[in-house]
């Protein structure tokens, strides 16, 4: 399989379905693992390296339970492929910067990823649409489960799974749930609820994942303690109090601008859509924005001829990886401009 096989489309946990999907757009299971007998990565020679994306790339890639799986060595492709691959949410921009062997074992649905040789020697990956973290967690745990009958994992019966990095260390799991919050911040009320979900030891962050902004009004909400609490416990508080919680806050803040700036949300929309079909030349960053306010527009019935579907390709579309990898060659930044308002105009019209 060749990534231009998925850059046309959209991948599936994107695709607007699921529970809560009008805000909730994915969850996502991780878990970080290392080998016993070698080294963490930053002291891993380059042999040891070879050796651990071998072992593991031959075992991920013989699970038969997860139907289609592809290999891609993240040492050989160009910058364009790898940034195509984070767009995609497949591979971190710590996998894509680093050195030696390394690479991403990828389901053909895109709702399975593992990389190999990142911080960690694996970190597994499992993805749903809408909230459906407590699916994830069963299938990756049966994932888990698989490789460590192959494999012996470096564990402490102390501390749990040892990881690279402290905040890692015990489960090694990192619940992480992506929402669209366009109501909180329109309302003011989004930096109450961040405060509040941090107070609470977790992170939000943009959405790309850590170090970057929250783009388009996409947050990621994950835990950050692993050590001292159950997988179960996690999965469970996540899928039933902290994520059904801020969802409730984005409904009430929806309703408030239906009931008391109703002419504050239709014009945002109107300028959006206005600017979506004509504008000449448009960037990934506000793209992301105007695509934003359409997608709140849709949900809230004030726009009846644009699907959500529609946006949701859109937002993956127009991307800067996306659209090289779509018109077969490198595109300067003015260019990926044009191209994209053309994209856009074309489907919106």
């Amino acid at each position: 399989m060749k990534l231009t096989d998925l850059s046309s489309r959209t991948t599936d946990w994107f695709k607007g379905g699921g529970p809560l999907s009008d805000i909730v757009i994915s969850s996502r299971i991780r878990l970080a693992r290392n080998l016993a007998g070698f080294n963490f990565i930053t002291k891993c020679t380059d042999q040891q390296k070879q050796e651990i994306l071998s072992r593991l790339k031959e075992i991920i890639l013989g699970l038969e339970t997860l139907g289609d799986l592809f290999f891609i060595d993240i040492g050989q492709g160009d910058q364009v492929e790898r940034d195509f691959l984070i767009e995609r949410h497949l591979i971190s921009k710590n996998l894509a910067s680093g050195i030696g062997a390394r690479g991403v074992v990828i389901a053909k649905n895109e709702l399975f990823g593992a990389m190999i040789n990142e911080e960690d020697h694996l970190r597994m990956q499992v993805l749903g649409s809408g909230l459906d973290v407590k699916n994830c967690w069963q299938k990756i745990n049966e994932i888990d489960n698989l490789i460590s009958e192959k494999v012996k994992y470096a564990f402490s019966s102390k501390y749990g799974y040892l990881t690279a990095c402290p905040t890692n260390v015990g489960t090694g799991i990192r619940v992480s749930v992506m929402l669209h919050l366009p109501g909180l911040k329109m309302t003011e009320h989004l930096k109450k609820m961040i405060e509040a979900v941090r107070e609470m030891n977790l992170t939000v962050r943009g959405l790309f994942g850590e170090g970057t902004e929250a783009v388009g009004d996409f947050f990621q909400v994950s835990n950050q303690v692993t050590l001292g609490v159950s997988e179960e416990k996690i999965v469970n508080d996540f899928g039933n109090i902290i994520i059904p919680k801020i969802v409730e806050y984005e409904k009430q803040a929806r309703e408030q601008l239906l009931s008391r700036n109703i002419n504050l949300l239709d014009d945002k929309i109107s300028r959006a859509l206005a600017l979506l079909k004509n504008a000449k030349l448009i960037s990934s960053h506000e793209a992301l924005f105007l695509l934003s306010n359409l997608r709140l527009g849709i949900n809230m019935g004030r726009i009846k001829d644009i699907s959500i579907s529609t946006i949701n390709d859109l937002f993956m579309l127009t991307q800067p990886a996306h659209l090289q990898m779509n018109s077969g060659h490198s595109l300067t930044a003015a260019q990926r401009d044009m191209l994209r308002a053309q994209t856009l105009k074309s489907r919106l019209n």
